[in-house]
């Protein structure tokens, strides 16, 4: 089976996350795509995100009962902060009949030679990647492990919807109905 991980702090989740995923596994040879809710990013400041437990929710909230979707919470038990190359070593033990890909924005891709062992990635798994609005090109499109997936090109971003929830703004359509509810329900990002 081939499993997509979609990474992401999902900060919300919002449906720009679940057009690219829809894509992803409607129009590739993915079998499924789990959701990886990240706990901290190395790349960003903890104190902007909502607890683990709560974004993992959203993200349940957001895929609902979609057999080729799932949400996974697998780095909570890792150590902090999250390195994908030990999430994938994690799952590989876990699952080893699964072929695991990376899902990615082409904007990630730009800072990928920063990863921590990013050419062990490399070796072991393919990435799939999906554009993203004013991103350079870099020498690892053409790596053969580098899959560029036409996805359509999402402008939305989770600090956005978090700026507009902030002042009050109807943001109802940018992000799942049942997200959308809990994220009122909850009073998350007023503040």
């Amino acid at each position: 089976m081939k499993i997509g991980l979609f990474f992401g702090s999902y900060n919300p989740i919002h449906i720009g996350h679940l057009a690219i995923a829809n894509y992803m596994v409607e129009f590739t040879d993915l079998d499924q795509l789990w959701f990886v809710v990240s706990p901290q990013n190395p790349f960003k400041q903890k104190r902007t995100l909502l607890p683990d437990y709560q974004r993992f929710e959203l993200v349940n909230q957001a895929i609902g009962n979609n057999y080729k979707f799932r949400a996974s919470n697998i780095e909570f038990n890792l150590s902090k902060p999250s390195y994908t190359i030990d999430t994938l070593t994690y799952l590989h033990d876990k699952f080893p009949k699964y072929d695991f890909v990376l899902i990615m924005g082409s904007d990630n891709l730009e800072n990928f030679h920063k990863w921590k062992n990013y050419e062990e990635i490399l070796r072991y798994h393919e990435i799939y990647v999906y554009p993203r609005p004013n991103t350079k090109e870099n020498d690892l499109i053409n790596h053969e492990k580098v899959k560029i997936v036409n996805a359509p090109i999402m402008e939305i971003s989770s600090s956005f919807i978090r700026k507009s929830i902030k002042e009050g703004k109807d943001i109802q359509y940018f992000l799942p109905e049942k997200v959308y509810k809990y994220i009122k329900e909850m009073n998350f990002y007023e503040k």
